[in-house]
């Protein structure tokens, strides 16, 4: 075999290998797009949010009711709203445990908005209920 037919050969072989990595990775980019669309388009499901209402757990609050309830959080303690979705998602489940009629409120609210770098005393949790409480955001 000489070296031209050896060079050519090994040059086929590469291309088709070339081909086919390039073929298979554009249909998987493809697919993985396609499935990413129609993940984002799907709407939310109705009985999931039914099941939040009954279990006494607001929406999360957006545009001026956010701000509000930020607001709110951080007249007790600023440091609980460094971390906004943190804030948030503690301020709803406190309101699953004051509309389910919990035990422990003001211990369980300084629980909840405890976290990272932020600490939070049972006077704050009473505090911190009342806000919630007075603001009406735990009102489902």
């Amino acid at each position: 075999m000489s070296t031209r037919t050896t060079a050519a050969a090994i040059t086929a072989t590469l291309a088709i290998a070339l081909v086919g990595c390039s073929s298979s990775d554009d249909s998987t980019d493809a697919d993985s797009k396609a499935t990413a669309t129609a993940s984002a388009t799907q709407t939310p499901d109705p009985a999931y949010s039914d099941a939040m209402k009954a279990a006494g757990i607001p929406p999360e609050p957006t545009g001026a009711a956010r701000t509000k309830l930020l607001g709110a959080l951080a007249a007790v303690n600023p440091d609980i709203v460094r971390y906004e979705g943190k804030a948030i998602d503690a301020a709803r489940n406190q309101c699953h445990s004051i509309n389910d009629g919990g035990q422990n409120l003001d211990r369980s609210a300084a629980v909840r908005f405890t976290y990272k770098d932020v600490t939070t005393t049972e006077a704050q949790g009473k505090q911190l209920n009342d806000a919630l409480k007075a603001s009406g955001f735990c009102k489902v």
